[in-house]
């Protein structure tokens, strides 16, 4: 990809309103633009780093029994009556009317729509069990949104329902679904968290989130410092200091961002909108539903938090929106360009390159070229010539001049 072919504009200053780190460089690189408050536009840059995170998430579910659709972001009103929500959600709820007065909401999340596909569906303990998701865009009309997508009005995830015949069989899905999260978050390059927290609006019987440590985090997780033991400090009420109650530690406190959230939702939903199914014995029962949320957007903001200085991203191999950076320190003359087209037609035969072709100074480049992250970079200069490069890999800090022919084998 020819770097002015790809809309990338990149800022020398952060907008005024960003205010934490993340922020800050998701601006500066281009991969976002705010639209309105809390709402954004991802950019070319941007939009490959989500793809990357969809990517590692359908591979992570599909292998264990998952399967993907898309429902609705426009939810009639008479579903969310059923269950009991319409009134309950509260202002976060983003109500409209269609032109026959008829009431809607924008999806915060789809317990209502899924149940109902599902209990026209499954009405036999011999369609059981199921796993189905999807990733789509969300709404919430957030009081104070801030810190760019960390607390948006619209954002990207990922939610998945469990529907099983009973108990023991939710808990083996919640298992498994914890498995495949702390897989999806360690391809991801995060390190995160299992903390026990309340079941908020969603409801049900059990939850537990997802929390990457961070600083700019909204919620504060106590934690021991001794075993794997954590709850949401506000759900727990356990304090800096206190005995843990698994083992004979302490409990800490840090910072941390939520990327994803799952719940034993029980038979809440199931049960007010009628989702029943015939078990073995002849009898009807309610479906046992979990549900899963996994935040595609908030993994990329939680991403750069981790993996950045204040000045310059370094994304994880994984969700890197290109693979190789290649900066040639001049783009001009025909036999010179068609040389440095050549090697990047290679280095594409198995990676994604980006080829710094504009008509910048040097110094414009690495900026640029820093501020975006990639972590292979190709530095084209004098030495071309005679068949070398400089080559530095930013996630080790290495960087020497080697030869052409064994460029492409160093990458691999």
């Amino acid at each position: 990809m020819k770097q002015t072919l790809l809309y990338a504009p990149t800022l020398k200053e952060a907008p005024k309103d960003a205010e934490v780190k993340s922020h800050k460089l998701m601006a500066r690189a281009g991969l976002i633009k705010q639209t309105a408050s809390g709402i954004y536009s991802y950019l070319p840059l941007g939009w490959r780093v989500i793809r990357n995170i969809e990517t590692i998430v359908r591979e992570e579910l599909d292998k264990r029994g998952s399967s993907e659709l898309l429902m609705p972001a426009l939810q009639p009103r008479d579903l969310w009556d059923e269950s009991g929500r319409w009134a309950a959600y509260g202002p976060e709820l983003m109500r409209l009317k269609d032109r026959k007065e008829r009431d809607f909401c924008l999806g915060p999340t789809h317990e209502e729509v899924i149940t109902a596909l599902v209990r026209d569906y499954a009405d036999s303990y011999k369609k059981l069990p199921l796993a189905l998701y999807q990733i789509q865009t969300k709404f919430r009309d957030e009081m104070r949104p801030r810190f760019g997508l960390m607390r948006g009005r619209e954002f990207i995830m990922k939610d998945l329902y469990t529907f099983s015949v009973n108990h023991d069989d939710l808990e083996a899905w919640y298992q498994v679904m914890k498995e495949a999260y702390t897989a999806i978050f360690k391809r991801c390059g995060l390190e995160t968290k299992i903390v026990s927290s309340d079941t908020g609006q969603i409801g049900g019987d059990e939850a537990d989130e997802f929390m990457v440590m961070s600083e700019v985090g909204e919620d504060t997780i106590a934690y021991c410092d001794t075993c794997d033991a954590a709850s949401n400090q506000e759900f727990s009420g356990l304090e800096i200091g206190d005995p843990c109650p698994e083992c004979d530690g302490f409990i800490k406190h840090a910072k941390g961002i939520e990327v994803g959230n799952i719940f034993k939702l029980g038979t809440k939903y199931s049960e007010s909108m009628q989702a029943y199914f015939t078990d073995r014995d002849g009898k009807r029962k309610p479906l046992i539903m979990g549900c899963y949320g996994l935040g595609i957007s908030r993994t990329l903001m939680a991403a750069v938090e981790q993996h950045s200085s204040e000045s310059s991203i370094l994304w994880p191999k994984s969700i890197t929106p290109f693979d190789v950076h290649v900066i040639p320190i001049k783009y001009k003359g025909e036999a010179h360009v068609e040389k440095i087209d050549a090697l990047v037609q290679r280095l594409e035969s198995n990676k994604a390159v980006l080829l710094d072709d504009r008509d910048e100074r040097v110094g414009v480049k690495f900026k640029d070229a820093d501020l975006i992250g990639i972590p292979h970079r190709v530095v084209i200069g004098r030495d071309f010539e005679d068949g070398k490069v400089e080559y530095t890999n930013r996630l080790t800090g290495e960087k020497s001049l080697i030869d052409l022919d064994t460029l492409a084998e160093l990458l691999q």
